[in-house]
């Protein structure tokens, strides 16, 4: 993830690293109303014989129904939430409860007013927690010293997913794998901090303190923390960024090299190694025939591959996520593209990862504008369409924090027009804001365009088929006229729990859409500016994974 300040964002295993990962390795009345049209976000279409992605031919337009409403528009509508170096949460470290829960609710009422559908959280900034962990320190992005409790105590992450559920929003809990200490930390490593537990598997890189990736007890304690967490909260995702092997520096004191990597690459810079000489030499002891740079991704694919195996054992409906860097393997890149590769500089293959089926969605970061060719979004949007032929879900990462007074900034109407291109491609249908602060700061007008022309309506997080298709029961319901609106009262049907409620209410010949968590269960569908009441309101219910039940007709005026 490139972070504001400029300090940023297959082949066997080795028998190291697979020794460590093999047990996870092992493995009132209601009506029924017509059936509802197939999801046009389940599942994107798999690339055609060219490598191309397939057009979606467009379907002949249904007679118009007044009965009937449209299918639930579908969209995943993220912004990341950084806690590094208190980016964007909280707004400076050992803030006080009440400040940082207050910062935290306006953080989520502004998603959810501006009809984004999840919040990417960051839990794990440098190997430690904004959460209570046995496993990890307390952040001290967070009280302001590396492994201080909150005073008086409290679950952060805790409160962000029950708020965020409260609001029908989805929370995925973001991880860095391998960092352990980053360049703008001032407070010492503290004592439960693998650094200080485990120094041989931590390296000094610059001015970061880096987990060895070739070191089998730092990827098993990373799957460790993400499995820890998986197991003992309520998330709806896990979500790992860009950093793997570390962005290459040039000098010791280097703290920023996420900004040269966005300008294109590292140039004819001399770049620092990293310092896994030790690990790379017991693998060649033990047998290893690999070349350093393809081990060096083994051990990465080794971590991803357990991961996605454990999360899917523990909990079936989290969905796991990566955002890598944008710009793909060298040898398989459109003609015109050019720059840093995340293949052969942070030994990320997320090809493989898409090839493999280890991730449900990917985010690559996409920071360039429309114009800029040798990086451009849109070739660079149908060059991973293109990989993905598992038919998992690709959904840009868009630098809306680029929006800013430097001489590179963009204009709002770029990221407009960003969103409208992964519109126009099949098998997208979902994008990420990086970061909050953006769109909390409204810069330059972004919200608001934002808000009038692009969400305009509140959007479904496409499903996710392979994780599980069984759509849930059709919801019970009440509803009756009062006097300023339609009052519904909703309730689950049996089986499968519900996330959300989908609500369809025509006003005359126009259908307007809305969700309700399913926690919230009661509201009021309010008359429109003239004081016209709803005449028909359609419901059904939604689980996690974005299934949806059969539409049941609950009003008609």
């Amino acid at each position: 993830m490139v972070l504001v300040f400029n300090s940023k964002k297959r082949l066997t295993l080795t028998a190291g690293v697979a020794a460590g990962f093999a047990a996870l390795l092992e493995g009132c009345s209601s009506t029924p109303a017509p059936a509802p049209a197939p999801s046009d976000g389940a599942s994107p279409r798999p690339p055609a014989p060219g490598g191309a992605p397939s057009p979606t031919p467009m379907p002949a337009p249904a007679p118009y129904d007044p009965n009937m409403p449209p299918p639930a528009p579908r969209e995943f509508r993220a912004a990341w939430v950084s806690t590094v170096a208190n980016i964007d949460w909280p707004s400076r470290s050992n803030l006080s409860v009440a400040k940082q829960q207050a910062e935290a609710l306006a953080i989520l009422d502004r998603s959810k007013s501006l009809n984004l559908n999840a919040i990417v959280l960051q839990v794990r900034p440098s190997a430690d927690a904004i959460y209570p962990s046995e496993l990890e320190p307390w952040s001290e992005f967070l009280t302001g010293q590396q492994g201080r409790a909150p005073s008086p105590a409290w679950d952060p992450l805790q409160f962000w997913i029950e708020q965020a559920h409260a609001r029908g929003l989805e929370l995925h809990a973001w991880f860095n794998p391998y960092r352990a200490r980053h360049a703008t930390a001032k407070s010492p490593l503290a004592r439960n901090n693998i650094g200080s537990t485990n120094p041989d598997v931590v390296k000094p890189y610059g001015r970061y303190l880096w987990m060895d990736p070739g070191e089998a007890a730092a990827s098993q304690h990373t799957l460790a923390v993400i499995l820890d967490v998986v197991r003992r909260y309520d998330i709806d995702g896990v979500h790992i960024d860009d950093y793997f092997y570390p962005y290459p520096i040039d000098t010791p004191n280097a703290a920023g090299p996420e900004g040269v990597a966005l300008d294109g690459g590292v140039g004819a810079r001399q770049e620092l190694e990293f310092p896994d000489q030790a690990s790379w030499q017991r693998y060649l002891l033990g047998g290893g025939t690999l070349d350093r740079p393809n081990w060096r991704r083994q051990n990465v694919n080794a971590l991803i591959e357990a991961m996605y195996l454990g999360i899917r054992k523990e909990k079936s409906h989290v969905r796991v996520g990566i955002s890598p860097f944008g710009i793909g393997r060298p040898d398989r890149r459109p003609a015109g593209i050019v720059g840093f590769s995340q293949y052969d500089k942070l030994y990320a293959d997320a090809e493989l990862w898409l090839a493999n089926g280890w991730l449900d969605y990917l985010a690559p970061q996409l920071y360039w504008p429309v114009a800029q060719a040798p990086q451009a979004f849109d070739v660079l949007l149908d060059y991973w369409l293109a990989q993905n032929t598992r038919a998992r879900h690709v959904w840009p990462g868009l630098y809306t924090s680029r929006i800013d007074n430097t001489i590179k900034t963009f204009a709002p109407e770029e990221i407009v027009k960003q969103i409208g291109v992964t519109r126009s491609r099949a098998g997208v249908r979902g994008h990420l804001h990086f970061s909050i602060a953006a769109l909390m700061e409204n810069r330059k007008g972004i919200t608001d365009q934002l808000r009038a022309q692009t969400y305009q309506t509140a959007a479904l997080a496409p499903a996710s088929p392979w994780l599980g298709a069984e759509a849930p029961s059709a919801p019970g319901a009440a509803a009756r006229r009062e006097s300023n609106g339609v009052s519904l009262k909703l309730a689950a049907g049996a089986g499968k729990p519900v996330a959300h409620y989908a609500i369809w209410s025509r006003y005359g010949a126009e259908w307007r859409f809305a969700l309700a968590p399913a926690s919230r269960p009661v509201l009021l569908l309010a008359d429109d500016a003239a004081g016209v009441a709803a005449q028909l309101v359609v419901v059904s219910a939604v689980d996690r994974l974005g299934n949806e039940s059969e539409r049941i007709n609950v009003y008609r005026s």
